[in-house]
């Protein structure tokens, strides 16, 4: 089980949403990325939207192990 989290840093770009709709979408309040649900079955395209973010604001932790998963 991995835990997504999206920091401070987010500016609303969206590639995470087009890339892993399933996984994050834009808060209306704040024009901000989150999760849907932060804990989820290891899943390629968390990992895309990972890489994709122009500010790094997305993490990825292994629950199991409490590591990052690195993309």
């Amino acid at each position: 089980m991995w835990r997504i989290t999206v920091n401070h840093t987010c500016v609303g770009s969206g590639s995470c949403v087009g890339i892993a709709p399933g996984r994050f979408e834009l808060d209306d309040a704040y024009g901000r990325s989150h999760p849907v649900t932060p804990d989820v079955e290891p899943d390629e395209a968390v990992l895309d939207a990972v890489a994709s973010c122009p500010m790094e604001a997305i993490s990825v932790v292994d629950l199991e192990t409490g590591e990052t998963v690195e993309v």
